[in-house]
């Protein structure tokens, strides 16, 4: 069997905590002069909630990549989530089952090997399968400010992915792009898929939705849609091909010499790892 090029494993120690929180700040925050810390730590009060994954690389045992977790029991719990600081999210209070948070999401600067992404999605189909999660939900950010340079992209966001109404997010934020009533021209799907976020495409590639607004984040210099996943709603062929790539991220190594699961994502989502996530 090939050697494994890269491992997962839950932060169980302080030290692990800190260097997701080093790498976040590489990719998040290092160079913007009004964010810049003199500690090099991207940390909040979310990070004493969630549960920290890191993605190694076996041979260097560098962090390449993390993103941190927050089970809910319910949607009646979702107002405890970080995206419930930038959206309304009253229709999703009534989801009554298991969902989880996903946040933070970054690949080191530099990186661009796509078996990073794919060994970030299978730990994530673990922990799904593990707590019985039917609902996966965040933040997909767009560099800079400027919806305006991502046209296509938002044009096809609103022609095909938006959330259902009864689970649609309302504004609440006070800065907004607001895309779904704005743009009316047809999207050139070549460039909409090319300008997404890698981590945008691969949850739309799985049936995911977005919200129909998308936040102006000044102090990241980002854009991001809350964007939704119902589980079960996941293609059959696709959740098969991810659970047989899925093993427990607790500590185990993610062989990617088979590749199953680049056929699970949508193939451009494993060309390249760039940061692609809030919170």
């Amino acid at each position: 069997m090939a050697r494994a090029k890269y491992r997962t494993r839950i932060a169980t120690a302080p030290k692990d905590i800190e260097a997701a929180q080093r790498l976040r700040y590489r990719a998040f925050i290092a160079g913007r002069d009004a964010m810049d810390r003199p500690n090099g730590l991207d940390a909040d009060s979310f990070d004493g909630i969630c549960r920290h994954l890191l993605v190694d690389d076996v041979a260097s045992g560098r962090v390449v990549a993390t993103f941190r977790l927050l089970r809910l029991g319910s949607g009646a719990e979702i107002g405890k989530s970080y995206s419930a600081q930038h959206y309304g999210l009253k229709g999703l209070s009534r989801f009554r089952q298991p969902m989880v948070e996903m946040g933070r999401f970054c690949v080191a600067p530099g990186e661009s090997e796509p078996g990073i992404l794919r060994v970030a999605w299978s730990a994530l189909a673990a922990f799904v399968d593990r707590e019985g999660i039917k609902l996966l939900f965040g933040c997909s950010s767009f560099d800079g400010t400027d919806g305006g340079n991502y046209r296509d992209a938002f044009a096809m966001l609103k022609a095909r992915h938006l959330a259902p109404r009864h689970w649609l997010p309302r504004i609440k934020s006070p800065n907004v792009f607001r895309f779904a009533q704005r743009l009316r021209a047809e999207p050139d799907r070549r460039l909409a898929l090319c300008s997404m976020p890698p981590l945008l495409r691969s949850y739309l590639s799985m049936g995911g939705w977005v919200s129909d607004h998308a936040v102006i984040d000044r102090d990241l210099n980002t854009l991001h849609v809350f964007t939704g996943l119902e589980v079960d709603s996941i293609p059959p062929g696709r959740a098969r091909l991810l659970r047989a790539a899925a093993v427990s991220p607790y500590g185990r190594e993610f062989c990617m010499a088979d590749d199953a699961l680049s056929s699970a994502l949508n193939p451009s989502d494993t060309r390249e790892a760039r940061s692609g996530g809030c919170p």
